[in-house]
């Protein structure tokens, strides 16, 4: 495993991190043996939010943070920890957004759910246009100040907001962020526009989620085949298998599984290898749901694609900025 700077800040994080997400586990055995799994690997990086749950059952939001707490029992201090806060956690008018309300108790409430004491990385999920934005970083810097919060970070900004964000920061004297998560892959290169001049410019850290984007570079999918009913893109999903997967998306998972086959790596090990090879980016964040999903995301590390490859990558995918639908991955409930 190797491990580098998280952006600008001195903590060291690996260059792949667990998102405990868990829409394909429903076991809090096996989702523990996971996590077990992914230390072994030398993963030291877990990606939570106060919303997330075994099999992402609304029912069950803040599971994942549960599991991960007893999971890490007796080898906490080894690990950098990020949670999330802005999502609905119930129905009440408070039980959502940015608000100093929400975000105070929210981080009490993930910091039980974790047993710790502290988040190691605490990030917005997403803007909040209700709540001003001076309110939600006062909030979060007297997270910092009281010793419950180590660094601050935000997920699904566009440029022109984190850049505002940090801007208000400084004017505030709050502590700045120190990194940004976005979705990035083969199929939505849409980051490579704005988002990566300016983590490059403000010295952030870039984690990006959806690096096979949701299974389809995994290799577990062919083009020219349709997926098996038990699979995430077979039963009802098939019709949006069959909408996405034709024209140059299929051109580019094609080339990614002859790319694997040439260079002697799995199609998700060459995905996520061609992500690494960017600078830009800190660390890729896993969906893994059993060990061996986290082991191949492992092997990606260190693969060293020769530049003949990752031109073919970059050509195939130039521009493309398919956006999966995340109603098409609605779990059923």
């Amino acid at each position: 495993m190797q491990y580098v700077n998280f952006g600008g800040a001195g903590v060291k994080v690996s260059r792949v991190a667990l998102g405990l997400g868990l829409r394909g586990q429903s076991d809090e055995k096996a989702a523990r043996e996971l996590v077990a799994a992914t230390l072994d690997q030398g993963v030291n990086l877990f990606d939570c939010a106060n919303i997330y749950g075994l099999g992402d059952d609304r029912r069950l939001r803040g599971t994942s943070e549960m599991l991960l707490g007893k999971a890490l029992q007796g080898r906490r201090d080894e690990v950098v920890i990020t949670s999330k806060v802005r999502g609905a956690v119930g129905e009440g008018p408070n039980d959502v957004g940015l608000s100093r309300y929400h975000i105070l108790r929210e981080a009490e409430r993930t910091l039980k759910r974790l047993n710790t004491d502290r988040i190691d990385v605490y990030l917005i999920h997403g803007p909040d246009e209700a709540t001003p934005l001076e309110e939600t970083l006062r909030a979060l810097d007297s997270l910092v100040q009281q010793g419950k919060v180590r660094y601050v970070g935000v997920c699904n900004h566009q440029a022109w907001q984190v850049v505002q964000t940090m801007r208000v920061q400084e004017r505030l004297n709050a502590a700045p962020l120190i990194t940004l998560q976005n979705p990035y892959n083969l199929l939505n290169r849409d980051l490579e526009r704005e988002v990566f001049p300016m983590v490059a410019e403000m010295g952030l850290g870039l984690m990006v989620f959806s690096p096979l984007a949701v299974g389809l570079l995994s290799g577990a999918y062919r083009p020219d085949t349709l997926p098996e009913e038990d699979s995430l893109w077979g039963g009802r999903r098939k019709h949006a298998f069959q909408n996405i997967v034709r024209d140059r998306v299929a051109e580019v998972i094609a080339e990614v599984i002859a790319v694997a086959e040439r260079v002697g790596a799995t199609p998700g090990q060459v995905s996520q290898a061609w992500i690494l090879s960017h600078p830009e980016v800190t660390c890729i964040i896993s969906g893994a749901d059993v060990p061996a999903h986290i082991e191949d995301t492992a092997g990606a590390v260190g693969l060293e694609l020769p530049e003949e490859e990752i031109r073919r990558l970059d050509a195939v995918s130039k521009g493309l900025q398919t956006v999966l639908d995340g109603s098409v991955f609605e779990p059923d409930r």
